[in-house]
């Protein structure tokens, strides 16, 4: 798993969050789909760093890859 990425039962359910946040990579996801820019997203989420809606992009990338 991404080194960013931590999924926890007690920690939204299970869902895959930004560590250190409790921002999940489905927001992260939903908010690209309607079409939230990655500049709006940082902004409006000023404790996600940069470089974990990156990881929360990779994540989803791989988490579709066929082994």
């Amino acid at each position: 798993m991404e080194d960013r990425i931590v999924a926890r039962p007690g920690l939204l359910g299970g869902k895959p969050c930004i560590k250190g946040t409790r921002i999940s990579v489905e927001l992260i996801l939903d908010l690209l789909a309607s079409e939230a820019t990655r500049e709006q997203i940082l902004d409006a989420y000023p404790q996600l760093p940069a470089e974990g809606l990156s990881a929360a992009l990779r994540y989803d990338e791989r988490s579709f890859q066929i082994p």
